[in-house]
Order: C-alpha cells, then sequence, then structure tokens
C-alpha cells in the first residue's frame, strides 16, 4: 500500500503539491498561546517532508504561482506605497527604508562571519525577516550567476533549509521584542502613550462590534408631543439641537403616510418620525422629550452598508470632522476605516486623516449613501467576479517590462519576471485605488493569490529541495538557528531606538512602524494587544509598504553581496 502510494505521488506530483498545501493549513491552523507556525513554515515543512520521496515537480510551477503571488502583493501594498514615498509619510517611509536596510545588513554580516555559502545567506535573511517572497528573487539571482548544475542546486537546495529553521523564531521573536522588550528598552508605557495619544485626537473607546448585540447606531421612532419644540423647525434645524453627536429625521408618519425625510422637511405636532443616532442619543436625550412607539413600517428603511474607496482630492487630507460637516454627509455613519495591505483598522477619532485609497465603510439610506459616494470616491459594492483580463494583462506586463536585461559596465542588470509582477502591482493598485473604475480584485481573490501563490511555491521548493533538506539541518541546525536569532532581534532593536531618537515618532505609532518596516503583523497584533489599542496600526501601513517591497528585493541583493 505505501509502495503504491509513492509511486503514485512521483507519477503525479500535482497530488504531493496538494497534500502539502492542505498538510500545511491544517496544521498552520492551530495556535498554542497565541504562537502558530502560520500556513507558510507548516507548509515547507510538509513539503520537505514529502520530498524525501523523491518526487519532481517542474520548476514552471513554482514561477508560475509566484508572479501571481508578487502581483497581489503589490496590487495591496500599492496605494500606500505611492501615498508614502510621495505625500506626508514621506518620514514612515524613509524610516521603512532605514530598517529594511538594517535588516539586509545584519543578515549579511551574520552570513559572511559563519562563513555560510549564498543559498544559507538567503534563507538565513529570508526566515529572519520573515519574507517568504525574498526567496523567489534569489533563486532568480542564483540561477542567473551562470554556476555548475551541482553548485546551484547545492546553493538552492539550502535555502530552505536555513529559511525553515530561523523563521520560528523570525515569527514569534519579532513579537516578542516589539511589544515586550522594546517599551522596556526606551522606557515607554505604551498603554498610557496610546491614551494620551487618543486624548489628543479626542477619541475614547469604541463598544460593540462583531460578536457584540450592543450596537452603536440605532433607529427608533418618536410621536411629536404637543407644544413640542422641534415642531416648525427644519429637520436640519432639529438635528442641529444635538450638536455633541450625529443624529438624522430619516422618515416620517404624518397622517398614516409615511415620506422619507429630508433636510427641509418641516415637523409637525403628532408626526411620528423615525430617528438614527448614537443609542445612547436616543436613549438619554431624544427618549424624554418624545413618546417612543412601536413602527415597524415606519423603521423598515432601506439600508445599505457599503465600502466606498476615497479617490476625491476635495475629501483627501480632511479630518472626519471637517468631513462630517459636508452636506452629502447628512443620514451617513461611518462605522470602519480600512488602510494599507493588510487591511489595518484605523481608530475613528474626529482628528483622524482621511487619504486617497483609503476604504471607509459606511451604513444609512441608501439615497444618502448615493450622495456621499458622489464626494468621496467609488462605492465599490459587493462581487464576487474578478477582472482577470486585467490581472492576466498586469502581470504579463509587469514580467515583460522585468525581463528586459541592461547591461552597465558589462555586468548584467534586470527586476526579473517576479520583480516585473511586483512593480507592475504596485502600479496597477495604486491606479485602481484612485480610478477604480477598471482591475477590480475581490478581497477573497487577492488572499487567495497572496497565501495560495506563495505556499504552492513555497510547496515546490520544500519537495525539490527535500531530499537535501535532513543532511542541512544535521550540519547546520543549532548555528543557524543562533544566527537567526541575532538578525531577527538586532535590526529591531536598532529601528526602535532611530525611531524614537533621530526621527522622533510618537511612542503610541513608533513600534507599529516597526512592525511594519519588517512587515511582522504577528508583531502587530501583540503590540496592539500589550496597548489595549489599535493607534498603533497608525504607524504600520506606510512602513509596511516601503518594507514589504524593499525586504523582497533585499533577496536578490543579498545573493549579490555574498558572491
Amino acid at each position: 500500500m505505501f509502495d503504491w502510494f509513492v509511486s503514485t505521488l512521483r507519477s503525479y506530483p500535482e497530488i504531493a503539491l496538494f497534500l502539502s498545501l492542505g498538510i500545511g493549513y491544517y496544521v498552520g491552523g492551530f495556535s498554542y498561546k497565541g504562537f502558530s507556525l502560520g500556513a507558510v513554515t507548516s507548509t515547507l515543512i510538509a513539503a520537505v517532508i514529502i520530498g524525501q520521496l523523491g518526487i519532481t515537480i517542474s520548476p514552471n510551477v513554482k514561477s508560475t504561482f509566484f508572479l501571481m503571488f508578487l502581483f497581489a502583493v503589490g496590487y495591496g501594498v500599492g496605494p500606500q506605497f505611492v501615498r508614502g514615498i510621495a505625500k506626508d509619510g514621506a518620514p514612515q517611509a524613509l524610516f521603512a527604508v532605514v530598517v529594511t536596510v538594517f535588516c539586509l545588513l545584519t543578515a549579511w554580516i551574520a552570513a559572511r562571519v559563519a562563513g555560510y555559502h549564498p543559498g544559507y545567506a538567503a534563507g538565513l535573511y529570508a526566515g529572519s525577516q520573515t519574507i517568504s517572497a525574498s526567496m523567489g528573487l534569489a533563486t532568480d539571482a542564483i540561477n542567473r550567476l551562470g554556476l555548475s548544475p551541482e553548485q546551484t542546486k547545492e546553493w538552492l537546495d539550502a535555502m530552505p533549509v536555513a529559511y525553515a529553521v530561523t523563521y520560528i523564531f523570525g515569527t514569534v521573536g519579532s513579537a516578542i521584542v516589539l511589544a515586550l522588550l522594546g517599551p522596556k528598552l526606551l522606557g515607554i508605557d505604551l498603554v498610557k502613550a496610546c491614551k494620551d495619544y487618543e486624548a489628543r485626537l479626542g477619541g475614547g473607546k469604541e463598544l460593540g462590534g462583531p460578536g457584540s448585540v450592543w450596537r452603536r447606531f440605532e433607529l427608533r421612532a418618536y410621536r411629536l408631543r404637543s407644544g413640542a419644540r422641534v415642531a416648525g423647525m427644519r429637520a436640519v434645524e432639529a438635528e442641529a439641537l444635538v450638536p455633541d453627536a450625529r443624529v438624522f429625521v430619516e422618515r416620517i408618519r404624518r397622517n398614516g403616510v409615511i415620506e422619507d425625510a429630508k433636510a427641509d422637511t418641516i415637523l409637525q405636532e403628532g408626526d411620528i418620525v423615525a430617528i438614527a443616532g448614537p443609542r445612547e442619543i436616543l436613549v438619554n436625550v431624544i427618549e424624554p422629550n418624545a413618546d417612543e412607539v412601536e413602527d415597524p413600517e415606519l423603521l423598515d428603511v432601506k439600508a445599505e452598508g457599503v465600502d466606498i474607496y476615497v479617490t476625491s482630492k476635495a475629501v483627501d487630507g480632511k479630518t472626519l470632522s471637517e468631513m462630517a460637516q459636508l452636506p452629502s454627509a447628512r443620514g451617513v455613519f461611518l462605522r470602519k476605516i480600512v488602510r494599507g495591505a493588510t487591511a489595518v483598522s484605523i481608530p475613528i477619532l474626529p482628528d483622524t486623516i482621511i487619504h486617497r485609497g483609503d476604504i471607509l465603510t459606511v451604513v444609512g439610506r441608501t439615497q444618502d449613501i448615493a450622495a456621499a459616494a458622489k464626494v468621496i470616491g467609488h462605492p465599490d459594492r459587493p462581487s464576487d467576479v474578478a477582472d482577470v483580463a486585467f490581472i492576466g494583462g498586469a502581470i504579463t506586463l509587469g514580467a515583460l517590462i522585468g525581463a528586459l536585461v541592461f547591461k552597465v559596465g558589462g555586468v548584467p542588470l534586470t527586476l526579473s519576471t517576479a520583480g516585473g509582477a511586483l512593480i507592475s502591482g504596485l502600479v496597477f493598485g495604486w491606479l485602481r485605488s484612485v480610478r477604480p473604475l477598471f482591475g477590480r480584485i475581490p478581497s477573497s481573490t487577492v488572499w487567495f493569490m497572496n497565501s495560495v501563490g506563495l505556499n504552492i511555491f513555497i510547496a515546490v521548493v520544500g519537495i525539490s529541495a527535500g531530499p537535501g533538506f535532513v543532511k542541512g539541518l544535521q550540519t547546520q541546525g543549532v548555528g543557524l538557528f543562533i544566527w537567526g536569532i541575532v538578525a531577527t532581534s538586532v535590526p529591531l532593536i536598532l529601528g526602535m531606538f532611530v525611531g524614537k531618537y533621530v526621527f522622533r515618532f510618537d511612542p503610541a505609532i513608533l513600534f507599529g512602524c516597526c512592525a511594519g518596516a519588517r512587515t511582522t503583523t504577528a508583531a502587530l497584533g501583540m503590540i496592539c494587544e500589550t496597548a489595549k489599542s489599535q493607534v498603533p496600526a497608525l504607524g504600520y501601513t506606510v512602513t509596511y509598504a516601503v518594507g514589504n517591497t524593499l525586504l523582497t528585493i533585499w533577496g536578490m541583493v543579498i545573493i549579490i553581496l555574498m558572491t
């Protein structure tokens, strides 16, 4: 039975590929006290074990899915990358450059001191910095060196060994260094720093959300009493009587007839009005001055929740408090702000600044949402359909440009097809954010291209390198792990001090900036948990966009430095 199984995998290597993915995602889904190997590391380990059976997979499979993965990465970070380079994110973008240089140099020096060849160096770098994508560019660089097939294979087989050994501390170690060790080294009370930051921006604690039956915004019906203060007022004037909150008259039942309320609608005694607003305002302010009634028909308001891509120059750079004063904002409530490659939730505070490329999740009546969308940007209603023609064309264009080779002083320089796909994703991702009329890729599709694309690449690498993995781990394992600790910790510690004393970032966002520059989402989660606040995420997006791009490219650079 086992012989049949092995023979089948050798004859149909695609089965081995999907087996690696299945095991990898299953094992990667387990966690212990917040720590998990993750899908990438689990898939690599599973593939290496399966690779012991001597399975051969065409390298074209690896290249195809890697191009898909890199394009998805660029597509996701494009808006924040361009904004970070061109506008007010310049200090954070520059900081990310500095941190990524620390990451490259530390790994390079460690590899030199340890006496590793370029294959181990690239794996040490990729694992310690948890930047799996860099191995693709490192692979391209090694293949272009013109080495003998035996030496090329030796270096390529060593790469996943070093990656697997150093990745574990690269993940959990970065979270410990930034979230636990960092605040103590710099003498920062992270919880207090975040509270102070929120206080300066006029923020408070946000309750409710998924999993809670409490809702911040509600719709209730009230009958206007005889002699009611608001009788004779326009709806917008009545709403202004509650200056510290957003409340809106949505509908009115008058003489048994229901009609939608507009800003100029005159309220009359005996009207039953449907009022939307924060729950505490409806309960504590409205209810004592009006009689709440049950009117299901009146409260049956056609509403929707829509993601709006911010594309308008008119609102770019405005604070939420400024946007709330716009006439088109009447009747619209903001539930969520998403920014950046990893969909980081930005705190909703009065002084939170909105940028082009942000995604605002708003709720309200359909007509109010339509009016707001005209001013803010482009409404992106849910759809499962991806623009595959755009995906194929964009990857093709990027790969063709990347395939061009230029010689400078006799030295061939090229982005490679992988680098071209990444740049293409950056450009088209940014264009999509400012002109979202083409190139729609649903978030589920982006996830598939990003996660599955990378893991198929990793599975092919692991299966191909499987036979040489055990031997390499036995001879280099302990040393690699120790050098991995050094390569992970030193750049982060240096980055924290540079961020505080050179760039002078606010302590509340400093560690978020460091996590973004090192593209370690696990660390950001622990930082926010330690801070008991989402404020550190404000420093994550721009630095992540720059860091993710440069750390990937450094995979090629470290091969150049080592040869």
